[in-house]
């Protein structure tokens, strides 16, 4: 057995001592997303701090915690908290938790974000579906020693985010009149915001938003044939000619803003699943 398969069974191990069922969905509550945990009826929660080889969260507006639960009737494993490549992790260490994660029965996992908003038809307060991304990170999760028992060695990544799952959230939306967007979300190191010049070349390029998260978990959950739903919330516009100085406040109260239209996506996704 490889060093890191033996790392996954033993987290599984502790996680398996509170909760011995499978868990087919998997939630990343990312900014914006906090309110969902409202809607779990949870279970059980466990301190990242109590899971080997887990990462503790250092955003003060991620907490820390696995939880697992139902929500509308169907198993879930969510994390209240993600780790980002800009906190000093490795990628590894940043998508180990989507290792586990599959483990525990994970098929279907839902990611958010926040982002800026390049492109110009988007809004503050918007919510995209992510149909693709950009990997401007600098690194990849997959580097180094491929693991055969987890994945291929060149995972195919022509459907990053589930055409089935994109649809399905589409649906949702327009029943609830609820405006979505569709683009491409592209990742970049941080934790500095961009400079005007580089918001033109993002958005040069072909992307249509720009955060520091997400497409680690999306590579690794790819590379163990998980299916991803990816939702944006746009939390402040980027158009370079009219650049405004953004506050981290305000780029949470945004994304709080939005989070119940995301929430009720989520659940209602999770639910026709």
């Amino acid at each position: 057995m490889s060093n890191l398969l033996a790392k996954i069974n033993e987290t599984v191990a502790v996680i398996r001592k509170e909760a011995n069922d499978d868990y087919p969905v998997g939630i990343i509550l990312g900014t914006g997303l906090g309110g969902l945990v409202k809607e779990i009826d949870i279970e059980k929660e466990i301190d990242y701090s109590e899971l080997p080889y887990f990462p503790l969260s250092t955003v003060e507006s991620h907490h820390g915690r696995l939880i697992l639960g139902k929500i509308n009737g169907k198993k879930v494993v969510a994390m209240q908290g993600r780790f980002h490549f800009y906190e000093g992790y490795s990628m590894q260490q940043i998508t180990y938790p989507v290792r586990v994660m599959k483990f525990l029965g994970v098929k279907t996992l839902l990611v958010s974000n926040a982002c800026g908003g390049m492109n110009p038809d988007y809004r503050k307060g918007d919510l995209m579906l992510m149909n693709d991304h950009i990997n401007l990170l600098g690194d990849n999760p997959l580097i180094g020693k491929n693991e055969d028992e987890l994945g291929p060695r060149f995972p195919d990544m022509s459907e990053p985010y589930g055409l089935e799952l994109i649809e399905l959230a589409e649906k949702v939306a327009v029943e609830n009149q609820i405006k979505v967007h569709k683009g491409v979300y592209v990742a970049v190191p941080g934790p500095n915001l961009e400079t005007r010049a580089e918001y033109r070349f993002l958005r040069e390029i072909g992307a249509d938003v720009v955060g520091m998260s997400t497409v680690p978990e999306n590579i690794v959950a790819n590379h163990m044939g998980i299916k991803v739903l990816g939702i944006s919330i746009i939390t402040d516009e980027c158009f370079p000619d009219s650049l405004k100085p953004v506050i981290v406040d305000e780029i949470i109260a945004a994304a709080m803003k939005a989070e119940p239209k995301m929430t009720l996506i989520m659940k209602e996704v999770i639910k026709r699943l």
